[in-house]
């Protein structure tokens, strides 16, 4: 299995983990031009994204884990003993999920745009409509997709990600199952959420469920931000604002 990762800057390690889409619907350019004169900054494409190697079949129910697995074999390869995490989407699950993992090797981690229920009633029909006709993105949507995972395997990605979406959630015994087994309150490093405060794919209550979890946990809800505040011309510099001020604090 071969890991396609991007590197800039120099310094103490910062580490973006992309969503379930891919890196280049949603690129971290303007995180990129903020820290890259102060950070090494390390992008990997997962398994099965973008430039790494392509996989076949459904995505595991346990993808996030195996991705936090398989993204700590990369640090290791790369000499990395710990580094400040900021995922976006499933990328956020999966840090917090390294975060359980090994702990002391996480200096901090930014959860952008955070998924805590496994079942997601409110994001059912988004997903099951582009899964079925990807076709209906917008034209620079599937330009986006095409020129980050190959105009022949975009639409895989696409449904392979919502298809175990839709398995995660049948999967439920009680509404209110979380992704991370009761356990996301054991984090112990320092923890920013950032948060747009128009996100359509968070479901009623699901944030306050994550307050209750980690109490002490700084949340910053950002007023005009939707599913990627980092990337969004409305959202992006008050987004930055906030990462920079907690990353120059815990690097």
């Amino acid at each position: 299995m071969a890991i396609h990762y991007r590197e800039f800057g120099r310094g103490k390690p910062l580490v973006f983990l992309h969503g379930g889409w891919g890196y280049g619907i949603y690129p971290f350019d303007r995180q990129i031009a903020e820290f890259e004169k102060r950070f090494r900054i390390l992008i990997p494409d997962r398994s099965g994204y973008g430039h790494s190697s392509r996989v076949t079949g459904e995505m595991p129910l346990d993808f996030h884990r195996r991705a936090a697995l398989e993204t700590f074999s990369l640090l290791d390869a790369l000499a990395v003993e710990k580094a400040i995490l900021w995922g976006h989407s499933d990328g956020a699950v999966i840090a917090a999920m390294m975060g359980l993992i090994a702990p002391e090797r996480c200096a901090g981690l930014i959860l952008e745009a955070f998924h805590f229920f496994r079942r997601k009633p409110g994001s059912r029909s988004f997903f099951e409509r582009f899964a079925a006709h990807p076709e209906d993105l917008s034209n620079e949507t599937r330009k986006l997709l095409a020129a980050d995972h190959g105009e022949m395997n975009w639409q895989t990605v696409l449904r392979r990600n919502c298809a175990v979406w839709f398995r995660i959630a049948d999967s439920v015994q009680r509404p209110d199952e979380d992704l991370y087994d009761g356990l996301l309150g054991a984090v112990q490093m320092p923890v920013l959420f950032l948060h747009g405060s128009l996100d359509p794919r968070t479901e009623p209550g699901e944030m306050d469920r994550v307050r209750q979890e980690l109490p002490r946990a700084t949340m910053r809800f950002i007023a005009s931000g939707q599913h990627s505040p980092h990337s969004e011309d409305d959202a992006w510099q008050e987004c930055n604002a906030s990462a920079r001020e907690f990353i120059l604090s815990n690097a």
